[in-house]
């Protein structure tokens, strides 16, 4: 598959400036996402914030145009929220769990994810079901198959994981979920932007997804798809004039979209950013994009493998652009402050980011370092070799 990598690097400002592994983290932004959001803050500078997003309406909600053909969905079925954490949160907090209720889960769940199991569990008496992994170190989908029975409520699944570069097999665990008739949540903060995404292939009821990472947008931003057949059955966990009409002094209606999870206020400088970041990824074509950071993932990891003292930490049978490790000659807080003095930057992942998976492997913590498709082969090299001289 062909691929611009001069075109791509050329508008990122940011290869100038470092080595960006950390991708998983918060990717660099393209010029396109840049302009979008410091144009319309000089617009808001020049002529105020509530002239300019009326002048900017239209763009501003062709943003769930442009989210629901990321993701293969209906504009109505997109909640543009802050965050992947709150997006999921909103749904989450919008079911009505009882006592005996079950949420089934993975090893390699988020912490944010899993504490709100907890919280739930220990408000209303829910039983959280941890499914194991196979042999690869993925979802175990036969152990799934025979966990589920009438008492399960919800299956929730980080596609994948902060801490790793497994794919779960998201279609296959739809199919599971559609049979048993179960809600079925999906997580797709880190593997949105690097991979297609398809609600419909995978056949999840939710999804949250953020900006900052393998999409290429702004902190700050993010969405959540809700089925529609599933809208109508949730209430959610707050609401304000946006997500609700006020019809009465003693009564109001939900709106009859997603939009009854968002909030009126908003970042609309950010929701353009996020715009320009979803059509910029459409338009390199997600199949290409993905074939281009798998590929640099697994030659990333084979480098790693050829550095003395270095282990890779990765599971699962589909890697993707995520690559962790840990050395026995510095700890990954070190390393990672090594090369950052160099200009390249990673991040850590702690045992408290995922319990689930790093205690079983006796993991307290490790470098993980993302390539994205504007990284390249002279860039991995020079981390490798940076990494021989630490």
């Amino acid at each position: 598959m062909y691929f611009d990598i001069d075109y791509v690097r050329d508008e990122t400002p940011g290869c100038k400036n470092v080595l960006h592994f950390d991708n998983a983290g918060a990717a660099l932004m393209p010029r396109t996402v840049i302009e979008a959001v410091n144009n319309y803050f000089a617009l808001e500078v020049a002529i105020g914030g509530y002239p300019a997003a009326e002048k900017e309406n239209d763009k501003i909600e062709s943003f769930y145009k442009a989210a629901s053909k990321l993701i293969n969905a209906s504009e109505n079925e997109i909640a543009y929220i802050e965050s992947a954490t709150r997006a999921w949160e909103m749904f989450f907090y919008s079911l009505n769990f009882k006592a005996g209720d079950k949420i089934i889960t993975s090893q390699a769940e988020y912490a944010s994810n899993f504490i709100a199991f907890l919280q739930v569990s220990k408000k209303t008496g829910v039983i959280i079901e941890v499914i194991g992994n196979d042999d690869v170190g993925q979802v175990s989908l036969d152990e799934l198959e025979k966990k589920i029975d009438s008492k399960v409520k919800l299956i929730a699944i980080t596609h994948v994981p902060t801490q790793g570069g497994l794919v779960n097999p998201a279609i296959e665990i739809g199919k599971i979920a559609k049979k048993h008739n179960v809600l079925y949540l999906l997580d797709t903060t880190q593997s949105i932007g690097q991979m297609p995404i398809d609600v419909k292939k995978i056949g999840c009821d939710a999804l949250c997804a953020t900006g900052r990472k393998y999409l290429r947008g702004p902190r700050g931003t993010g969405f959540l798809y809700v089925k529609e057949s599933v809208l109508e059955t949730l209430d959610p966990p707050s609401l304000d004039l946006q997500a609700a009409t006020w019809t009465s002094v003693d009564s109001f209606s939900l709106k009859p979209d997603a939009k009854r999870f968002e909030t009126w206020e908003r970042n609309c400088g950010n929701m353009l950013g996020l715009k320009a970041a979803i059509e910029y990824a459409m338009a390199l074509d997600p199949n290409v994009t993905w074939h281009r950071v798998r590929y640099l993932g697994e030659l990333f990891r084979a480098k790693l493998d050829s550095v003395k003292g270095v282990e890779v930490r990765d599971l699962g049978d589909v890697k993707c652009g995520i690559v962790t490790f840990t050395t026995d000659f510095k700890s990954p807080e070190e390393i990672k402050q090594r090369l950052r003095d160099k200009k390249i930057n990673v991040s850590v992942s702690f045992a408290e980011y995922a319990r689930l998976d790093f205690d079983p492997r006796h993991i307290k913590s490790l470098v993980r370092a993302s390539v994205h498709y504007y990284n390249t082969v002279d860039e991995i090299d020079e981390f490798c070799d940076t990494l021989r001289s630490l």
